[in-house]
């Protein structure tokens, strides 16, 4: 008999985390590696946010604090609902939780019962269906393909709902892909939930500051004011204000919801770092010039990595809306051979071929259930970039 969960046995570690963790071991054993595996911005936190942070030390702000949340981040993430979203919401409806994947967590472990089925967009954030999983639901992943812009079709969803679908997860922009749903495509996709009152939404918005060209970010409550009661929003500061770190994401939704996802909270973590949410308060109520400096860097980046990976042999990159990921397809190299002998079956075979002939490392496909993919995560600088497309792109034209 196994000492480990059967839970833990339908499980697997992050793959992204594996990859950047094998990237940094051969590194360290002094090979040539570019790491494109993290999902995580290059710059550095901003200076008002950090002495924020150092104010808060020395001020004593140091002990434990309400399960979820202090008063002063709650009112600062209403005032921002308000203020970006047109959303409405009070301290009461609000959880601060360690990270995005915190909230989603304690959401899903505080809802699913054996036999719930949650609805998930593939390709997804790998955490998605295993954190259903570990709360003891049925992941239903429905393909988006290239072909869609990898996004959901309203008659997709429609057709995955069922009696027993508990919640809709909603990532835009997304995280592998980059593709933002704009206002249209997101109410058609609101108007199958609105005929559908058993299904909850839990919206992924990670991402809402990191969009490009014209695009304009909107978030399902918004959209459709009718799913406001059984709509679960979250974000955090991770990504817009390069606070990864610091380990801060929120949630705003029903009261009943949010109790309950604080008494999952008293039972696991109790409150997130006191520092750290010092810190963001600030960066939610200080300036927010930092924003539009790093959305340009990130703009300019996809638009490098697009154009060098959409010249390599057998790759086709679509242009993303948002987030730092691009998806290429790369159909056009299977069946081949690389320089060094291995056969490209499929996309695990292409990563690490990649990985062990040019020393990239890039995230396979089917570790975010859309194949055969990789992702690229352009939160690094231009010539880094440069120089790991160029190494994509002699790769390619080596396989035979």
């Amino acid at each position: 008999m196994s000492f480990l969960s059967e839970t833990l046995e339908r499980v697997k570690p992050s793959p992204t985390i594996a990859v950047t963790t094998k990237a940094q071991e051969l590194k360290a054993a002094g090979r040539d590696v570019i790491g494109l595996g993290a999902g995580e911005p290059d710059f550095d936190t901003p200076d008002n946010i950090k002495a924020a942070a150092i104010a808060a030390i020395q001020a004593g702000k140091t002990k434990y604090t309400a399960v979820d949340g202090i008063i002063e981040l709650k009112r600062a993430i209403c005032d921002k609902f308000k203020r970006e979203n047109g959303l409405d919401y009070k301290p009461a409806q609000i959880t601060v939780g360690t990270g995005g994947k915190q909230t989603l967590y304690n959401a899903l472990m505080a809802t699913l019962n054996p036999g719930d089925e949650v609805i998930i967009p593939a390709p997804y954030w790998v955490s998605y269906p295993d954190m259903v999983l570990l709360a003891g639901g049925t992941p239903v992943a429905v393909e988006a393909p290239m072909q869609t812009g990898y996004k959901l079709t309203a008659e997709q969803l429609e057709a995955a709902i069922t009696p027993k679908t508990k919640w809709f997860i909603f990532n835009s922009p997304s995280n592998p892909t980059g593709a933002g749903y704009s206002r249209e495509e997101l109410k058609a996709l609101t108007d199958v939930l609105m005929r559908h009152p058993h299904v909850w939404v839990m919206t992924d918005d990670m991402y809402e500051h990191l969009v490009f060209d014209d695009f304009k970010f909107c978030t399902p409550a918004e959209v459709e004011p009718g799913l406001y009661d059984r709509t679960l929003t979250c974000n955090g500061v991770s990504k817009a204000y390069a606070m990864t770190g610091w380990r801060i994401g929120y949630a705003a939704g029903p009261e009943k919801l949010i109790k309950a996802m604080g008494k999952i909270q008293s039972q696991s973590t109790s409150n997130p770092c006191t520092i750290s949410q010092w810190a963001a308060v600030e960066a939610l109520n200080g300036p927010q010039d930092y924003i539009a400096t790093s959305r340009a860097a990130f703009q300019r980046r996809r638009n490098l990595v697009v154009e060098m990976l959409n010249q390599a042999e057998g790759i086709k990159c679509p242009v993303p809306e948002g987030a730092f990921y691009v998806y290429p397809n790369i159909a056009g190299c299977l069946g081949k051979t690389s320089a060094g002998g291995t056969k490209i079956v499929d996309d695990e075979a292409f990563v690490t071929a990649l990985l062990e002939e040019q020393g990239v490392a890039v995230v396979q496909g089917a570790a975010f259930g859309l194949s055969p993919n990789f992702r690229v995560s352009y939160a690094t600088a231009d010539e880094v970039l440069t120089e790991a497309c160029k190494r994509i792109q002699a790769f390619c034209a080596g396989l035979k």
